[in-house]
């Protein structure tokens, strides 16, 4: 009977796909330092992971029964996909699974800045009942996303996902993706109907200069994709969502810009993650979330079927 180790955890629905289909599955949290032991004392055949644990060279030269790796989610930084592929290890992920949700967010830290919800929940238990009229007045001044535009940099499922709510809440929408040219959306309502949207990419300069809010989805990188000079280029009062990796904007450009011209920001992910620099978290323009673009029940029952389905499909 194969064996899979799901070290960050897999949803139930997963777990009984993979059972029905003759693997057992542990579900252990094992430590990043005793892992390659845990899965060699056990013969793991399978390893699931999150974000959480990373599987680098070492461990996959330490494991070598090993026959599949599986991503939850979207991003594959925390794995060395190409060298595993040269030991004979199939690697997985699934794309499409956390895009709604990832998007829900971005529009949860956008409705939050410009309605600025994040500083009226700090506030309201402190000086809810002494200072309402104050508060009423300070935050009375915010501004409706309907037909505002949305500059969204990296155009794969989440960039798309995120696209089609701007646009069903009357949004203008504008992308850069390096190898989407134009896409067509399609919108499937509850009744059956549906439409077809048609959009097509802008050089990001376009897209930066033209954007009341900019949203970002593209993978980690060596660099920052947003710094100083993408920054500068925003307008007077605009916003910027980061909910892909930490990293690609550049924090301290961020600061300043906020300081200068940028409305606020709303960030779900961090250049020091796990341990996020206090002057972002203090920052009084900033809306903050703890990494959890995929994390609903939903995008989890579907990142545990599509991984047990790919590893049925590859191992049986």
């Amino acid at each position: 009977m194969s064996k899979v180790l799901a070290n960050d955890g897999i949803a139930q629905s997963g777990i009984d796909a993979l059972e029905k289909a003759g693997f057992e599955v542990v579900t252990t949290r094992v430590a990043q330092e005793q892992l390659a032991n845990f899965i060699n004392t056990n013969d793991i055949d399978v390893l699931l992971v999150r974000s959480a644990t990373e599987v680098k060279k070492s461990l996959i030269n330490a494991c070598p029964k090993l026959k599949l790796i599986g991503r939850g989610g979207i991003g594959m930084d925390n794995i060395d996909v190409d060298y595993a592929k040269t030991k004979g290890i199939h690697v997985i992920n699934t794309p499409t699974a956390s895009g709604e949700s990832v998007a829900e967010l971005v529009f949860a830290h956008l409705l939050s800045g410009v309605r600025f919800l994040h500083n009226a929940n700090r506030d309201m238990p402190l000086e809810g009942d002494s200072q309402f009229k104050q508060l009423k007045k300070s935050y009375a001044n915010g501004r409706e996303l309907r037909g505002k535009t949305l500059g969204i940099i990296g155009f794969g499922t989440i960039g798309q996902a995120t696209a089609k709510m701007a646009l069903s809440l009357g949004m203008k929408v504008l992308f850069n993706d390096h190898h989407v040219k134009k896409e067509t959306l399609t919108f499937y309502f509850f009744d059956g109907q549906s439409i077809q949207f048609e959009i097509a990419n802008s050089d990001l300069k376009t897209v930066l200069q033209n954007s009341d809010f900019v949203s970002i989805h593209v993978p980690a990188q060596k660099g920052h994709v947003i710094g100083k000079k993408e920054l500068g280029l925003m307008k007077p009062g605009a916003g910027i969502i980061n909910t892909s990796r930490g990293g690609v904007l550049d924090e301290v450009a961020l600061v300043d810009a906020l300081e200068d011209h940028l409305s606020f920001a709303g960030l779900d992910v961090f250049e020091s993650e796990p341990t996020p620099e206090i002057k972002i978290l203090m920052h009084p323009k900033i809306s903050l979330s703890p990494h959890i673009g995929g994390s609903t029940v939903e995008a989890q029952e579907r990142i545990g079927m599509e991984l047990a389905n790919q590893v049925i499909k590859l191992l049986k």
